[in-house]
């Protein structure tokens, strides 16, 4: 296994981090045989990667062993913004998760241990042109079921599900999908039918996180807001503090309250 060094996270605010610590709490309670977690969108640019980091230092922030896999092997940003830099032996190159799938190395020649306790990553490696034949090939397969095995939840970041099939694809290998929706980008109708195709895969819909909500603009009017959660389907409802509303369909909706993360 390698070592890494995430160089670069954004401060979140206290509402954010609120948010997200909630958001762990209820994937707490879709089940223990839901372990790898697929991370999607609709379009670009909603915040489905960023929303990927911060639930994985959130989670190990909360004594998980968590691993994250960068499976936009097609046009990957996360290495560069966040400044991932993976400490490999002399006279040697990294090759991730698409050099890996194309069969040219093992999991841990991609796995690396990060500079946060309990975190760990499985980079892209060079883009690809071409990514249907890679995520379609038994490697795939065989990569998430060892990462399973040796950790407490897998969160695997795609590509978004309007622009190319690859999401559908890898949805094979993953027991549930989380949608991260940019507030006031996506309209209802587009959200369901990616849901559709994400069901179509046979993956289960776990629930969507909300992005970037401005609540003044929506009228919020107070500064200690309430929300209700409502877990699975009993209908029984608990009132809480902080910005996040949760429910939705069929699962939980996050809302990432003030500015969101981008």
């Amino acid at each position: 296994m390698l070592e890494m060094t995430i160089g670069r996270f954004p401060t979140l605010e206290y509402e954010t981090k609120e948010a997200f610590n909630t958001l762990c709490a209820n994937l707490s309670f879709v089940g223990k045989d839901i372990k790898k977690i697929l991370i999607t969108s609709c379009r670009p640019t909603e915040g489905k990667s960023s929303v990927s980091m911060e639930l994985l230092r959130s989670l190990a922030g909360l004594g998980m062993k968590v691993v994250l896999v960068d499976a936009d092997i097609r046009a990957s940003a996360l290495q560069g913004r966040y400044d991932i830099q993976v400490n490999m032996p002399e006279g040697k190159t990294y090759l991730g998760l698409s050099r890996y799938l194309a069969g040219y190395c093992d999991v841990d020649d991609i796995l690396g241990a990060t500079n946060i306790r309990g975190a760990y990553i499985v980079l892209s490696g060079r883009n690809v042109t071409n990514s249907l034949p890679l995520i379609s090939s038994n490697r795939l397969d065989k990569l998430m079921d060892e990462l399973g095995k040796r950790f407490d939840i897998v969160l695997v970041d795609t590509p978004p599900v309007g622009a190319i099939i690859d999401a559908a694809k890898i949805a094979r290998c993953c027991d549930g999908t989380l949608f991260v929706v940019k507030s006031g980008l996506i309209s209802k109708g587009e959200l369901l039918e990616a849901m559709r195709q994400m069901e179509s895969a046979g993956s289960q819909i776990l629930g969507t996180v909300l992005n970037q909500f401005n609540e003044k603009r929506y009228g919020g009017g107070y500064y200690h807001k309430s929300y209700y959660s409502q877990y699975g389907n009993t209908g029984s409802r608990k009132k809480k503090s902080h910005s996040l509303s949760s429910g939705g369909r069929p699962g939980r909706k996050e809302n990432m309250g003030g500015k969101g993360i981008k």
